[in-house]
């Protein structure tokens, strides 16, 4: 295995699963702070604040400063600020979604009746009208964004719908392409290269989900380790056209690996 500089994971199905969470990474992430390797924690969460998951993290004995954790909330609020930043918004979304779009100087009206845009990200009180407004200001002529198009993601209990689910129910209803900002677009490494100057070599993405967490870092353009613990399985891997870098069962496997080059 390479000697990295910059471990950049996934978070749901790679450290914890829902209120779970999965021991090898957590050993593993310790393992890199006691050898001071930089690390980052890059996630299509956009429920939460940086700070809700710092807590969250905390909880799994993970110790983690707010800047090393990136989500889809910070990187689509950046993106609308680029593009749209004049433009009347409606959000559907969670705490992560709102507080970075208020963050990037976005008024939240939730009841705008005529918006340019539609950004949604995860919500856990979605219900049949939010969605129908959300279609009928896109068929009006609204741009749909979203957070990631994951289409579900593991918990204690099984499989859930994931914002890519909705996001397409509004975009087939008003027959158009959403704009997706989450994995598996390589934003988010691109933001965490151009702050910290790391080469592309330097740098390794670390997730379950083959579809969003290792496409991200191969059109990025930088290694990837898939954990056979999440969304995809190894077996599912094996059979795709473009291969992770490396496939691990879990974490543990690099433990050791780590301790040698350091």
């Amino acid at each position: 295995m390479n000697q990295y500089r910059a471990y950049c994971f996934d978070l749901d199905g790679t450290v914890y699963r829902g209120t779970e969470g999965i021991e090898s990474a957590i050993r593993f992430i310790q393992e890199l702070q006691h050898n001071n390797i930089d690390y980052f924690l890059v996630t299509n969460n956009s429920s939460k604040t940086p700070s809700q998951l710092q807590k969250a993290l905390d909880k799994f004995g993970l110790d983690v400063p707010e800047e090393r954790i990136y989500s889809s909330a910070l990187a689509t609020a950046k993106y609308v600020k680029q593009h749209y930043h004049d433009a009347k918004i409606h959000v559907i979304g969670s705490d992560g979604l709102f507080h970075a779009m208020k963050e990037e100087g976005f008024e939240i009206n939730v009841e705008e009746l005529n918006p340019e845009v539609v950004v949604m990200g995860i919500d856990r009180t979605i219900d049949y009208m939010k969605l129908s407004k959300a279609a009928v200001a896109v068929q009006n002529g609204a741009q749909l964004i979203g957070t990631n198009e994951d289409m579900k993601f593991p918990s204690e209990m099984g499989f859930l719908p994931g914002n890519g689910s909705f996001v397409r129910l509004v975009a087939n209803v008003a027959s158009v392409e959403p704009v997706f900002i989450g994995k598996p677009s390589p934003v988010m490494l691109q933001v965490i290269q151009d702050e910290y100057g790391y080469r592309k070599d330097e740098m390794v993405m670390i997730g379950d989900n083959y579809d969003t967490d290792i496409l991200c870092g191969i059109r990025f353009g930088c290694d990837t380790i898939h954990v056979n613990t999440g969304v995809t399985s190894t077996d599912q891997v094996l059979k795709k056209e473009l291969q992770p870098t490396y496939c691990v069962e879990n974490l543990d496997d690099l433990i050791l690996k780590i301790r040698a080059q350091n």
